[in-house]
This record gives C-alpha cells, sequence and structure tokens, in this order.
C-alpha cells in the first residue's frame, strides 16, 4: 500500500473559512510567550526564525496571518500614507483568555478591528480578532469591546519590535486603530490581492 500524503502550505493549502469575513481561519507564527520572531517561509511553508527580539516587549496575545491573503495594491489603495502593500498574507492578532502556547496551529477568530500600520512606507495592517468560542471575549463584536489599555499593548508592541540598540531600523507608525467594518474592508481588499497575484 503506498500513501502520498502531503502537508499543505498554510498560506495556499488552506482556506479562509466558509464563514468570512466575520470568522477566519487563521495560521498561528508567534505566542506571546516567543523570545525569537518566527514567520512562515513562503516557498516551504514551514515555520522558520526570522530574528530574536532583542528587546523584552511581548506580544500580548497570539500572532499569525490568515490564508489566502496578500498585502499589495488593493490594501495599499485604502491607505492615504501607504505607497504600496508589504507584499506578505495579512497578518491578525488572537485575543483569549487562555494564552494559545504553540505556534504552527491553526484556529477560528472572530474579527472585531485592526490597526493601520505603516512600515517603511508600505501598509502592514494588523487585523485584531478574539479565539472563536472564547469564554471571556467570545462576545466581543468590535474593538470598542476590548480592553483600551490592551490595545495600546498591542500598539507598542509594534512599535518596537524592529528597533535596534542605538537606533535604526525602518520608520514604524501605527496611528489608527479601526473598528470591525474597516477591519473587514481590509481583509476584502487582500482577498483580491491574493487572486490578483495567485488566483483561484
Amino acid at each position: 500500500m503506498s500513501f502520498h500524503a502531503h502537508r499543505p502550505h498554510p498560506w495556499h493549502g488552506l482556506t479562509i473559512g466558509d464563514d468570512a469575513p466575520d470568522i477566519v481561519n487563521v495560521y498561528i507564527e508567534m505566542t506571546p510567550d516567543d523570545e525569537v520572531k518566527y514567520e512562515i517561509c513562503k516557498d516551504t511553508g514551514f515555520l522558520m526564525v526570522d530574528r530574536p527580539q532583542v528587546f523584552s516587549s511581548q506580544l500580548p496575545m497570539a500572532y499569525g496571518f490568515i490564508p489566502r491573503t496578500y498585502c499589495g495594491d488593493h490594501i495599499a489603495a485604502l491607505s492615504d500614507q501607504a505607497t504600496e502593500g508589504d507584499g506578505d498574507p495579512l497578518d491578525i492578532c488572537v485575543l483569549s483568555e487562555r494564552r494559545v502556547q504553540r505556534t504552527d496551529v491553526i484556529l477560528r477568530a472572530k474579527i472585531v478591528g485592526g490597526l493601520h500600520m505603516i512600515d517603511g512606507g508600505e501598509a502592514d495592517d494588523k487585523i485584531i480578532a478574539v479565539l472563536e468560542g472564547d469564554h471571556a471575549w467570545g462576545d466581543a463584536t468590535d474593538i470598542g469591546d476590548l480592553p483600551r489599555d490592551l490595545i495600546e499593548r498591542l500598539r507598542h508592541y509594534f512599535l518596537t519590535y524592529k528597533m535596534v540598540p542605538g537606533g535604526g531600523g525602518t520608520e514604524v507608525n501605527v496611528d489608527i486603530v479601526y473598528g470591525v467594518e474597516q477591519a473587514k474592508k481590509v481583509l476584502d481588499a487582500s482577498m483580491k490581492d491574493y487572486l490578483e497575484l495567485i488566483g483561484e
């Protein structure tokens, strides 16, 4: 008997989910406990080490991307500050009462808002979501349902995570926090960008 099962590429081989844009599938690349930044290898689909975290600030929630999305021209068109998308799948941060402690896992999350991040002139939005069925946060429907301090911690992380000792690095701005309706527009734009880049 021959068996030729293979693992699907997390970016292309997984689906966004039948309940999008409300609830989406998420591939997790980082947890709040990680001291190294992990990132999907676009060629192989394996999780790889991108760089060690230089400073002690931690992600307040799990972090990954939404399959079959891409940040290109449609994403850039939503921004007054960006010249282009960052060329990656759409990032997403997922809040849960019980911390997600493993990477390289898939979960379902309800979108509630997002951060409009500009990194070196590129649009690099971070969608914010809550874990589906979460006992503490599962009823949240918009960004205003989450603690403001938590969103500020998330903003601070993305403002500082690329800093290097002695200064330098790319200029990062995270000035706009938006709600669920804008988040769905960002998701829709990233799906259009993916279709134009990859196709069905």
